[in-house]
C-alpha cells in the first residue's frame, strides 16, 4: 500500500515538468538581480556594512514573498476542484481528506519550495563578504521556510472553505494579515492604551516578523527561547490549518439543501444588493440599452458600496488620527503618505476587478457564446470599461478632491516657500500618474485576465507589469547614474528626479495602455475560442524551429 499516493504522483509529475526546473533557475536569477541592484546602490559603504545591508535587504524581500506565497500558489487549489466538480470523484476511492489536502499542497507548492531552496545560496553570498554570521544565516533560513509553510497551509485552508477563487485569495490574505500583523497590532494598541513600556510577548510570538527580528546575533543571545517559541507556534498553527482543511475537504464538495432561514436571508441579500421591484427593472433596462456588457459587469451594487465603505473607513481613520494628534497630524508628509496609500489601494483594486472581466467567462465558455452574438469586440470592451467606471468613477473623483484639499493645506502650511512648491509639484505628479496608472491597469488587467491560466496570478502579473516594472526602471536609472558618477543633475537635483518620474511614468503607462488595447481589439476573438495549453519555456521557444510544427491530425493522416 502506498502512503500518500497523491503526493507521490504529484511529485513524479513535477519531476517530469520542465517548468519545475526553469522556475527554480528563474528564482535564482531574480535573487541575483536583486542582490546586484542592492549592491550597486551601496557600493560606497564599508565591507562589513555592505554584507549586512545585502543580507538583511534580501531576507526582508524573501520574507515578504514567502508570506504571500499562499495567495499565489494554494489559495485556489481545492476551490478549483469544487467548481469543476472533480472533488467528489476523489472521495469515491479510499482516499482520506489528508491524502487530498497534502496531495494538492504538494502539487501547487513544489515550485514555491524549489524557488526558496534556489535563493538560499544567493542569500549565503553575504557570508563571504563579511558582517554576517553563520548563525544569522541559519536562523533566517529557518524563518523563511517556516513562513512559507504557514502561508501555503493558510491558502489550503481558505481554499477548502471557499468556492470562488477570488474569495479564497482574499481569505488567505486576510488570514495571513490577521495573524502576522493584526495580533501584534492589537498588542501594540493595548500597550499604548494602558501606558505600558513594551508589548506583551503573547501578541508577538505568532508573528513571523517577531521571529525575524530576533535572527540578529545580539538580539538572539538575549532572547533565544522567544525565537524558538515563535518558530514553534507558527509551525504548530501550520499543522492546525492543514488538519482543519483535511476535515473540511471531506464534506466541502457535497451539495446541501439550504434551510428556509438561510434561503430567506440569501434572497433578501440578493434583493438588497441587486435591487428589486420597478427600480431594479428600470436600472436593468437602462444598462442593457446602453451596453449589455455594462449590465453584466455593473449590475452588482455591492461592488460600488464596498468602494464607498473603504473611503468612509479611510476618512474615519484619518479623522481619528487628527483628533488624537492635532498638532502633529497636519503636514505635507502626512498628506502625501495618506494619498499614496489610498492611491495604492485603488490601483490594486482596479487591477483585480479588470482581471475578473474576461478570464472566468473564457474558462466557462460563456465568452465564446457572447462572441457568437451580434455584439462586436469594440462594444464588449467599451461595456467592460463602462462597468469599471460605474464602480470607480465617483470614488476616484472624491479621492482627487481630497488630493486637492491636501495640496491647498500644503500651500497654507508652509506659506509658499521653496519647499512648499516642491511638495505641491510632487502632489501634482502623483495625481497625474495615479490617473494614468488606473487607465493602464484597467486595460492590461483585462488582457492579463483573459490570457492567464490561473486566476489567482492575473492580478499580481498586472500589478508587476504596470507598477513594479516602473519602479525597477526608475530606481535602476539612478543607481546606475550614481555608480557611473554621472554629472550632478542626474542624481542630486530634486526637480530633475520629480519630472523624470513623471516622464517615465507617462511613457510607460501610455505604452502599456495602447499595447493592451491593441491586443484586446485584435486578438480577443481568437483567444476566447482557444483552450489553455501548456506553454513551452522561453528557451525552448527561442531554440525551436521557425516553421510551425505539424498538427497532430495531419501527422496521423500521414
Amino acid at each position: 500500500m502506498t502512503v500518500l499516493p497523491i503526493v507521490e504522483r504529484e511529485l513524479r509529475v513535477a519531476a517530469r515538468r520542465p517548468g519545475t526546473y526553469w522556475g527554480r533557475a528563474a528564482a535564482a536569477l531574480v535573487a541575483l538581480a536583486i542582490m546586484a541592484f542592492i549592491f550597486l546602490s551601496t557600493t560606497r559603504a564599508p565591507v562589513q556594512q555592505l554584507g549586512q545591508a545585502l543580507f538583511y535587504a534580501l531576507s526582508v524581500i524573501f520574507l515578504g514573498v514567502s508570506l504571500l506565497a499562499g495567495v499565489r500558489y494554494t489559495a485556489d487549489c481545492l476551490s478549483e476542484e469544487k467548481r469543476e466538480g472533480t472533488m467528489g470523484l476523489l472521495f469515491l476511492t479510499d482516499l482520506k481528506g489528508y491524502d487530498i489536502v497534502l496531495g494538492k499542497l504538494a502539487a501547487t507548492s513544489v515550485n514555491a519550495f524549489y524557488s526558496l531552496v534556489a535563493i538560499f545560496p544567493v542569500l549565503a553570498i553575504p557570508l563571504l563578504i563579511g558582517g554576517v554570521s553563520f548563525g544569522e544565516f541559519g536562523r533566517v533560513v529557518l524563518v523563511l521556510a517556516d513562513t512559507l509553510l504557514f502561508s501555503l497551509a493558510a491558502g489550503v485552508l481558505a481554499s477548502a472553505l471557499s468556492y470562488s477563487a477570488r474569495k479564497a485569495m482574499a481569505a488567505t490574505f486576510l488570514l495571513i494579515l490577521v495573524i502576522h500583523g493584526g495580533i501584534p497590532a492589537l498588542g501594540a494598541y493595548l500597550a499604548f492604551h494602558y501606558d505600558s513600556r513594551s508589548v506583551e510577548e503573547f501578541f508577538l510570538i505568532p508573528s513571523a516578523g517577531f521571529a525575524y527580528a530576533l535572527v540578529n546575533d545580539q538580539l538572539f543571545r538575549g532572547r533565544p527561547s522567544q525565537f524558538f517559541w515563535s518558530i514553534g507556534v507558527i509551525h504548530g498553527v501550520t499543522w492546525i490549518f492543514l488538519l482543519l482543511a483535511s476535515i473540511r475537504a471531506r464534506y466541502s464538495w457535497q451539495d446541501r439543501v439550504a434551510g428556509a432561514v438561510r434561503t430567506r436571508w440569501r434572497e433578501r441579500w440578493q434583493r438588497r444588493f441587486r435591487g428589486e421591484g420597478e427600480a431594479a427593472w428600470r436600472t436593468r433596462a437602462r444598462l442593457l440599452d446602453r451596453n449589455p456588457c455594462l449590465w453584466l459587469g455593473g449590475r452588482h451594487r455591492i461592488k460600488q458600496l464596498l468602494v464607498w465603505l473603504f473611503l468612509l473607513t479611510a476618512a474615519g481613520l484619518w479623522l481619528a488620527g487628527y483628533l488624537k494628534w492635532p498638532n502633529d497630524w497636519l503636514g505635507a508628509e502626512n498628506y502625501l503618505t495618506t494619498a499614496f496609500l489610498v492611491h495604492a489601494v485603488f490601483k490594486v483594486w482596479v487591477a483585480s476587478e479588470a482581471c475578473q472581466r474576461f478570464g472566468p467567462d473564457r474558462r466557462s465558455g460563456a465568452l465564446e457564446l457572447v462572441l457568437s452574438t451580434p455584439l462586436t469586440v469594440k462594444e464588449m470592451l467599451r461595456g467592460q470599461m463602462l462597468a469599471l467606471r460605474r464602480q470607480f468613477f465617483w470614488p476616484v473623483m472624491v479621492v482627487l478632491l481630497a488630493d486637492l484639499i491636501f495640496l491647498i493645506g500644503i500651500l497654507g502650511d508652509q506659506s509658499g516657500g521653496p519647499s512648499s512648491a516642491w511638495w505641491c509639484w510632487l502632489g501634482v505628479v502623483g495625481i497625474s500618474t495615479f490617473l494614468l496608472d488606473l487607465q493602464a491597469l484597467a486595460w492590461v488587467g483585462m488582457w492579463t485576465g483573459l490570457t492567464a491560466k490561473h486566476p489567482n496570478r492575473a492580478t499580481g502579473t498586472t500589478v508587476a507589469t504596470v507598477l513594479v516594472f516602473f519602479w525597477v526602471l526608475f530606481a535602476g536609472f539612478f543607481i546606475m547614474a550614481d555608480s557611473l558618477d554621472l554629472p550632478r543633475p542626474f542624481h542630486y537635483t530634486d526637480y530633475f528626479v520629480l519630472f523624470f518620474y513623471l516622464g517615465l511614468g507617462v511613457l510607460l503607462d501610455l505604452a502599456l495602455w495602447f499595447w493592451a488595447r491593441f491586443r484586446l481589439h485584435q486578438n480577443l476573438r481568437a483567444v476566447a475560442t482557444q483552450r489553455f495549453e501548456p506553454r513551452r519555456s522561453f528557451l525552448a521557444r527561442l531554440l525551436s524551429r521557425k516553421h510551425p510544427a505539424t498538427p497532430p491530425s495531419t501527422a496521423a493522416a500521414a
